[in-house]
This record gives C-alpha cells, sequence and structure tokens, in this order.
C-alpha cells in the first residue's frame, strides 16, 4: 500500500471513530437512573435511599429572561424591602437577634428563607450582607445544651415550628459558602431535638402538622456528615408529625399545612423503604383534589380551611399555600423522579401564583381564586372561611403570606436543572437560564437554556465544557406535549411516546454541542364534572381566563389591613398603597364550544414579546385566544359582593359574542373555569 493511499486510510479510520464515539445512545425512561452510583452530590448516604433527582448546591443556576425579570421585580419590591417596612423584622428587640425579643419568631425565618436565596441567585451584595445579619444573629443564639433561636413556649413545652424554617435557610446558605457553623450548629441542635421526650416533642399545631420540614433537613444534613444518631431522629420526627398517610382524611383542613404536609410520609420514605408511605403522599395530594380541587390552576379551594360544601372555583388559596405547594412539588420531583410533579410546578407557577401579586411586586392577596371577578377590601365571609379584608392587593395583610410568599421563585429557579445518580443532569423546569454543574467524572460543565417557554414551543440547550466528556442528559417532556421532538446538533431523534416521561440522550459531549427540544402546544379542554360540568382551556402548560378590563384604584394600606399588619416607625406607608381592582367588563360568560369538535372555533393570535420582559399581565402577555361566549344574567355576585357560584345548567344566556381569553397567571382578575354554552 502505498504512503499516501495509508495516511488517508488512517484519517478515515480516526475520523469514523471520533464520529461513532460522537453518536448519541437516546432513549425515552420513565424515569431517571437511580441504580449506578456516580452522584456528584449528597444522596442515598447507607441507610438512607437516593433520591432520584438531586437539587444542585444554590448559586448553581444563573436565570435569565422573563424569569430574572421576575426576580429582579421582587429584589426591587416587596421581598427586597420587606425588612424596612415590616414591623415583625424590626431590629430593635427581635427574637432572632436578641435574647427574650418579643416579635418575629415566624416571620424572620419565613422572608429570609426567599430574601437569602434571592440573594445568592442574583449575587446581590447587599441582600447578602442583610442576610448575613439575620444569620449570625441565629449563631448566636445557640444554647450549650444544643437549641438555638426563640424560645417560644406553647403549654410549657418549646414550640420548633420557627426554626424548621430557619433550617432551611440555613442549608441554602452553607450551599452557597461552605461555612462549617450551619454544619456545627444544626448537628447540635438536632443531638439536642433526640433528648426531648416523645410527649414533649412537636405537639403545637402548626409544629406537628409540618414536621416533615424537620425532617427534611435532617435528611440533608446526614448525606453530608452520616451522623450514625440521625436516622433515629428521623424516625421520631415521623412518629410524631401528624398522620398524612390517612386513606379518606387529613389530620387538618388547612391549605398551606396540606400544601407542605402532604410530603412528610415520601420523605420518610428515603430511610424506611417502605412504598406504602410513598404511595400515601401521592394518594393525599390527590385526596384533597378530589373533592375541593376540581378546579384549574393545580390548587384547591381552602381559603384558609377547606370547608364541605365550598368547592366552586371562586373558592382561593393562600399565596403561602401557592408556594410551599411548589416547593413540595421540588422536594417530590426530588425523592421521586416522577415528571408529574414538575407538570405539577408549572402549573402552580405559571397559572395560579403569578396573579396572587401586583406586577410591580408591591403588594400581593392573601387568597386567590380559579374565578376571581373582585379584588377588594371588603369582608366577603362566609363566602370565603376568612374574616377580613383578604381580596385586595395589601402589603401587610396578612403577615404570614407577606413573608413566606418570598421562597416562590428563587426555590423554583434553583430547580430548573437537577443532577443524577449516574453523573449526568436533568432539565426538569424549563426557563432561560445557565446552569454550572458537574458531571461524570468531576468535570465542570455549563448548561444554557434559551427559551420563552412557557409561551414557545422550543428550547435551545447548549453544552460548554474545557474537555470532551461522556454523560447523560435527561430532557423532561410534560404530559400534554405529545410529538416532542429533539434533535442533537440538528439531527433529529428517533423517539416515540415521550410525553409524561424523560429522553436520556447519552453521549461524548463536546463544546458548543447544541439540543433542540420541540414541545409541540395545543389547545386542550378539561371538563370539572363536580363543579357543574364547567369547563376549562389549555394551551401547553397555560391555561386560558377570560380577559376582563380591570380598573384599580388605590386606597391607604394601613386602613385596609387586618389587626396584625403592623409598620415599621417611620416606614413611609403611602409608598406601599393597597391596590384594588374591580371589573369594567362583563364577567358574566359561558363559553361557546360546541358538541363536535368543540376547540375549532378557538384560534390562537400571538403578540410581540414585551419589552420589559414580563409576560404576566393582561396588556402584556404575548398569547391571546379568540373565542366566543354568551352572558349568562343570573351569574351575578353573591351577597357579600364575591363571584357567585357557577349557574345551573340549562340557565338562560343572551346571543354570543366575541370574547378574548388569556393565561391565567397575567389576569388579576379572571374567569378560568366557565359554564359551557354548546352553540
Amino acid at each position: 500500500m502505498k504512503k499516501t493511499t495509508l495516511l488517508i486510510f488512517l484519517f478515515a479510520a480516526l475520523t469514523g471513530l471520533k464520529t461513532a464515539a460522537q453518536e448519541s445512545s437516546v432513549s425515552v425512561v420513565p424515569r431517571p437512573d437511580t441504580e449506578t452510583k456516580a452522584a456528584l452530590y449528597p444522596t442515598g448516604k447507607a441507610p438512607l435511599q437516593a433520591c432520584s433527582l438531586i437539587k444542585l448546591p444554590t448559586g448553581s443556576i444563573e436565570p435569565h429572561g422573563w424569569l430574572k425579570k421576575y426576580l429582579e421585580l421582587q429584589r426591587d419590591g416587596l421581598t427586597g424591602h420587606l425588612g424596612e417596612i415590616s414591623a415583625w423584622l424590626d431590629k430593635n428587640n427581635n427574637a432572632w437577634l436578641t435574647n427574650g425579643g418579643d416579635h418575629g419568631w415566624e416571620e424572620v425565618p419565613y422572608w429570609l428563607k426567599g430574601y437569602g436565596d434571592l440573594a445568592y441567585i442574583l449575587g446581590d451584595e447587599k441582600m447578602i450582607a442583610e442576610t448575613k445579619i439575620w444569620l449570625e444573629g441565629a449563631f448566636k443564639s445557640q444554647q450549650p445544651d444544643g437549641y438555638f433561636g426563640p424560645v417560644n413556649l406553647r403549654n410549657g413545652k418549646r414550640e420548633l415550628w420557627g426554626q424548621m424554617i430557619m433550617l432551611w435557610c440555613m442549608q441554602s446558605y452553607y450551599e452557597y459558602t461552605g461555612d462549617q457553623r450551619v454544619i456545627d450548629l444544626m448537628t447540635k441542635y438536632f443531638h439536642w431535638q433526640l433528648t426531648v421526650a416523645d410527649e414533649d416533642f412537636l405537639k403545637d399545631y402548626w409544629e406537628n402538622s409540618r414536621g416533615g420540614d424537620n425532617m427534611w433537613s435532617v435528611i440533608w444534613l446526614y448525606n453530608r456528615t452520616g451522623d450514625p444518631a440521625l436516622p433515629r431522629l428521623i424516625e421520631k420526627l415521623h412518629r410524631n408529625t401528624a398522620n398524612w398517610m390517612q386513606p379518606s382524611a387529613l389530620p387538618n383542613w388547612h391549605n398551606v399545612n396540606i400544601a407542605q404536609g402532604f410530603r412528610e410520609p415520601a420523605t420518610n420514605y428515603l430511610l424506611s423503604k417502605d412504598s406504602a408511605q410513598l404511595r400515601a403522599s401521592y394518594n393525599t395530594h390527590q385526596l384533597i383534589r378530589r373533592t375541593f380541587g376540581q378546579v384549574p390552576g393545580g390548587m384547591f379551594g381552602a381559603d384558609e380551611n377547606a370547608r364541605m360544601g365550598y368547592i366552586d372555583p371562586r373558592q382561593g388559596v393562600e399565596t403561602c399555600g401557592m408556594v410551599e405547594q411548589m416547593a413540595s412539588d421540588e422536594i417530590m420531583l426530588g425523592i421521586t423522579g416522577d415528571p408529574f410533579w414538575a407538570d405539577h410546578c408549572e402549573d402552580v407557577a405559571f397559572n395560579t401564583y403569578p396573579a396572587a401579586v401586583m406586577p410591580d411586586f408591591r403588594a400581593l392577596r392573601y387568597i386567590t381564586a380559579p374565578n376571581h371577578t373582585v379584588s377588594d377590601s371588603k369582608n366577603h365571609h362566609p363566602s370565603i372561611d376568612n374574616s377580613g379584608p383578604f381580596l385586595s392587593m395589601n402589603p401587610f395583610s396578612s403577615r404570614c403570606c407577606q413573608h413566606n410568599h418570598a421562597q416562590g421563585w428563587p426555590y423554583y429557579a434553583q430547580h430548573l436543572v437537577m443532577a443524577t445518580n449516574d453523573g449526568g443532569l436533568a432539565t426538569v423546569l424549563y426557563a432561560a437560564s445557565t446552569t454550572t454543574a458537574k458531571v461524570a467524572g468531576g468535570t465542570e460543565v455549563k448548561l444554557t437554556q434559551e427559551t420563552r417557554y412557557p409561551f414557545e414551543e422550543g428550547v435551545e440547550i447548549s453544552i460548554a465544557t474545557p474537555k470532551d466528556v461522556t454523560f447523560p442528559l435527561y430532557l423532561r417532556i410534560p404530559e400534554w406535549a405529545d410529538g416532542a421532538t429533539v434533535k442533537v446538533n440538528g439531527k433529529k431523534q428517533r423517539i416515540t411516546q415521550a410525553a409524561g416521561q424523560y429522553v436520556r440522550i447519552e453521549r461524548q459531549w463536546s463544546e458548543g454541542d447544541q439540543v433542540t427540544l420541540g414541545l409541540p402546544m395545543t389547545l386542550r379542554m378539561r371538563t370539572w364534572q363536580v363543579n357543574r360540568n364547567s369547563v376549562s382551556v389549555d394551551y401547553g402548560p397555560l391555561t386560558l381566563s377570560l380577559k376582563i378590563k380591570e380598573r384599580t384604584v388605590k386606597k391607604d394600606s394601613r386602613e385596609t389591613a387586618i389587626w396584625d399588619s403592623k409598620w415599621q416607625e417611620g416606614a413611609d406607608a403611602s409608598a406601599w398603597p393597597t391596590t384594588e381592582i374591580y371589573p369594567d367588563s362583563p364577567w358574566n360568560y359561558a363559553l361557546v364550544l360546541p358538541e363536535k369538535n368543540p376547540l375549532d372555533g378557538l384560534e390562537v393570535q400571538w403578540k410581540p414579546w414585551p419589552e420589559d420582559d414580563f409576560p404576566f399581565t393582561a396588556e402584556s402577555v404575548p398569547l391571546e385566544v379568540k373565542a366566543q361566549g354568551r352572558i349568562i344574567p343570573e351569574w351575578q355576585p353573591d351577597e357579600t359582593g364575591m363571584c357567585g357560584v357557577l349557574p345551573m345548567e340549562g340557565c338562560a344566556m343572551e346571543k354570543k359574542e366575541d370574547i378574548t381569553l388569556i393565561p391565567m397567571g397575567a389576569a388579576r382578575l379572571r374567569v378560568s373555569a366557565f359554564p359551557r354554552a354548546t352553540e
């Protein structure tokens, strides 16, 4: 063989080997691999079993696009300034800064839980410094026996709910800084918990309902230290927490307790490995929704407690309940790997939560409902469970949600991408972002998502790596995304029946590799039989609402809040008004959807993307759907002035007219569960 021919042959062979090495192994799988033990982040230290997906350390994910804009609005709005205006966050004689202080036991960690994470995500040095003031106070509060924080006595017993929240603040701080004092404080505190007799442990209402939050922190610590005493504490927490494993009942019907308490059995399952506990969390999630959750938006009617007979879509949920549900969905996604929890988290995040706050994030509602046609400061009890001004956008009514709201979007941003046990990464929630994470062998890569999802069908994912590296990349395919497509470096991959599962791509990744994910969005209809066969229309992950013309009225928030909404001395209340929102167009429409091909007459129309990158207002939302409706004259506000319950089927309707639907997350006044007219 001539030398030239040999060189050509060798070159071709080597090129072929490289091409073969870079071929992708693509498959559809129901869950990420948990059998391969190559996780690069703490999980599954024996005797615990590994989480299916692992949260990356705080600060690993940098959001872009509308999600970053939302976080900046939080920073510039209520979240970022609450420490200056809320009396509960006043540093003078605060229970988290002063031994024997008289306020802030719950409100400080509620607010700090989101505020600190927001600071880390945005890299805001001023906010980080403020966060450290409160954390230093918590460090200094630790007593010789290991207890830390305010001493909040209930019937002579130390109540531990405030500490449960502060532990989550500590965990994020450790992930961001590596400060060993967090590990030391948590270790000493958990050893103190082991000394408390069962009859004195978790007996008060809030701590008893929410013991799973404490358990999640113990698991977090054990996966980092392997302290042999901690599995005993997990068992102790489980037996002293409210029973969330009942097949057809709940320990209580408070919406926030349900939204965060239902995951406790699944959390304990990581130690017990008893699949009945995992199933119990699924059951409890569905149990509340079988009666009170027959509405769009992912939540349920419990304003503040679920009550028999109050199941109409006008029943709402606390903003606290929304953000706790999102956090629980993220944790359940991690434990199980089940894409269901990502779908549900998006449902709440896109459809329910955005309408609970003002677009400038300077006020929020205590209660928000799927059918919400007035947002005033009146008392609407008994139409809602609470007595008070709970439907208006107020910076201070009530104090729990005004502080606890802060975690919603920061926690969401931190779960866009998660690590897998086989040394890979999984894109589980889609938003423009850059993730820095370790993959197989410890190589640190950057994964960048470019997308306007959920207002766009496509997601472009690019890989930046210092060297070629082989690892699996999992792409979550939403349950609604029939016909999803995947391309690797422009080459379409063969996948079938991927909706509600993952596409797993394993290959040798190189600098600049591109993955293109297509998620076709179509119109779908859901019927809520228990709520008089009302209907909702979805477009991809977005549920649609009637576009109602909104009229806003500013009020003095000191005059429109409840008794415990206290201002700091010297705070400028005029800069933080209440906003009331009234309908200036009819809302009492049935949606015309013929029996045959009901969605054929609906027309999706696109508008320009908003210049300010914020799509969650009726004016800026880039998606509208043209439809037809018929006014129902008898469907009117009830005796309290609130949206009336859905009318009986077969009631009189006026003639057809054109109406506009928009995503319900952009509609602060909305009708999202419609009576149906078939002609």
